[in-house]
């Protein structure tokens, strides 16, 4: 909806912003045609979700922050898990951390699909979603619900179900599926291997923007394979520090317009990101020959930073991931003990893990018992945030020639290139223009 104001403004108002994980606004200013100022509006009340884990057990954050998202609960198990760990001087071995990285991989796969057929790809095809889009493309959202599937079961076997997972525990898990449990998957992902190759070849026919963004860029990167669940932190400007010195790299601060945290890299007014252009950027050389292969196939090079060809990556990173997977369940043996071990003592812990969107970082402070004296949590679309509003401003400055409906419609598509997960924060996006 659109009006004219009496000193002759303009105010566009678009109601909700469709296919991304929550709700917000964004206000734009135009001034004599040039784009005065960009907010993304985070209005929702905090969830204090730091504040009511003091006091508790130093067992219980797994479950509990893995309520902060329905599409990522993984992320926030798994980061927990890694900060208390750190914590207590505990060590899991390489066993479990397969099986934590084979559950994460479900997330990856049931997110990824998710976003690419379901949010994304109507942009580039030209629906307003993807029942429209079913139409006239059924084979390929039947596709993108086979590997939505595909990551569901993979979720529901390791983790117990397919939405935020009851197996996963501080040490480990309750209990580890067998061999033939896994086994049993076995036809399903590689059925959806295929279905992730196809997938490349698909959105590697879209048309993109141009547009490079100039940001740093910031990831986990393992000592080896791709980074998923575990690593050190490098950015390509060159910095790299261990993820337990965060903290001092990484700091939250307030904006008057959102009640989300923004963040900045060791001071820096200039936005950073993380995410799948991020981790791709870094890791390249750390992909499957498969993923490097379809890459190669769909026209990226060893880097992207085309906020618009986001689609590509991610598609590769399903191939990855099913790679992994499947390498990981021809590897498994039974027998294997499902957790160790964790003891409560005083300490601080760092853990990070890559979630589908981005880093994830948690920090935790413990008393002697075990009680939780401080925690910190540090989402991918908080760190974000800035550079969403960045590319908002770059971008309207070359649309601003654009009707208020096409306007609205191209940055909804901005947006949606970082699949933020705003639902932690909000729910609702709506676009205010003001032109005078």
């Amino acid at each position: 909806m659109s009006h004219k104001l009496t000193d002759g403004g303009q105010v566009l108002h678009v109601g909700t912003l469709a296919r991304v994980e929550g709700e917000g606004a964004m206000h734009i200013e135009i001034e004599d045609g040039k784009v005065t100022e960009v907010q993304l509006r985070i209005f929702e009340p905090p969830r204090f979700y730091e504040a009511f884990l003091r006091g508790r057990a130093w067992t219980e954050p797994p479950d509990i922050t893995a309520r902060i998202c329905g599409i990522c609960p993984v992320a926030y198990q798994f980061s927990s898990c890694m900060a208390i760990e750190d914590a207590c001087g505990v060590t899991v071995p390489e066993t479990i951390q397969a099986m934590r990285r084979l559950l994460y991989c479900g997330e990856w796969i049931e997110s990824h699909a998710l976003h690419i057929y379901l949010l994304h790809a109507p942009d580039f095809l030209g629906y307003p979603g993807a029942i429209e889009m079913a139409k006239d493309h059924g084979a390929a959202v039947e596709r993108g619900l086979r590997l939505k599937k595909a990551g569901n079961d993979l979720m529901t076997v390791v983790g117990g179900r397919s939405v935020h997972p009851v197996n996963v525990r501080l040490g480990g898990f309750y209990r580890m599926p067998s061999v033939a449990e896994l086994k049993a998957l076995r036809p399903v992902l590689a059925r959806g291997l295929e279905d992730a190759l196809a997938t490349v070849r698909l959105v590697s026919t879209f048309d993109f923007p141009d547009m490079e963004q100039p940001y740093t860029y910031l990831s986990l990167r393992p000592e080896h394979g791709y980074p998923i669940d575990t690593g050190s932190v490098v950015t390509s400007s060159g910095a790299a520090f261990d993820v337990r010195d965060f903290p001092s790299h990484i700091t939250e601060f307030h904006v008057a317009h959102s009640n989300a945290l923004h963040a900045s890299l060791d001071g820096e007014d200039l936005p950073y990101v993380v995410g799948p252009l991020a981790r791709y950027t870094l890791n390249h050389d750390r992909l499957s020959p498969l993923a490097q292969a379809a890459a190669r196939e769909a026209g990226l090079g060893t880097t992207c930073r085309n906020p618009f060809r986001s689609i590509i990556v991610r598609a590769v990173e399903l191939v990855e991931v099913f790679v992994e997977a499947l390498r990981i369940i021809d590897a498994w043996h039974d027998g294997v003990a499902p957790s160790v071990p964790v003891p409560a003592r005083a300490g601080e812990g760092f853990g990070a893990t890559e979630a589908p969107r981005g880093v994830l970082f948690h920090r935790y402070r413990l008393a002697e018992d075990g009680t939780i004296l401080d925690a910190q949590i540090v989402p991918p679309t908080s760190q974000n945030q800035p550079s969403i509003e960045a590319d908002l401003r770059t971008l309207t400055e070359s649309w601003v020639q654009l009707s208020d409906h096409d306007l609205s419609h191209r940055c909804e598509e901005a947006i949606r290139n970082y699949d933020p997960c705003i639902s932690c924060a909000t729910h609702f996006l709506d676009l205010t223009v003001e032109r005078s």
